[in-house]
């Protein structure tokens, strides 16, 4: 989260395609943490579906999704809790990560905006929800 309040709010800004940008921001973050022999693996097949992400580093998997909340959209919370039970099962995992990019143009300060909660998908998965 730190990475995102330094880096977040220049990089959308300035990149020509905005669809794409929070994706490569988190992806630039997680290759640095990647470095030293880990995997991060984009648009990472499991079942029929394709989990956003997949970060695997020593005995670590992580699932994650991510969402980008736009003008004119509703919150994209309850979709992003549900899409990620199939990835995880396929994964053998109980937990997750959801990503929500905020990139609604009345928000404030990424800085301001940026937050952790834990939830709960349908299934009963712990899930970390990144607000930014």
């Amino acid at each position: 989260m730190t990475f995102w309040r330094q880096h977040g709010q220049p990089l959308l800004g300035s990149a020509p395609y905005h669809e794409i940008a929070p994706h490569l921001v988190l992806m630039a973050f997680l290759h640095r943490v990647v470095n030293s022999g880990g995997t991060l693996e984009r648009e990472y097949a499991i079942g029929s579906r394709r989990m956003d992400l997949c970060l695997r580093y020593g005995d670590v998997t992580l699932g994650i999704e991510l969402k980008v909340w736009r003008d004119g959209e509703s919150d994209p919370l309850a979709e992003g809790l549900a899409q990620p039970d199939e990835y995880l099962a396929g994964l053998g995992l109980e937990t997750g990560w959801l990503v929500l990019f905020d990139c609604r143009s009345d928000q404030s300060p990424i800085s301001q905006r940026t937050s952790s909660t834990t939830a709960v998908s349908p299934a009963g998965r712990a899930v970390t929800v990144i607000r930014a």
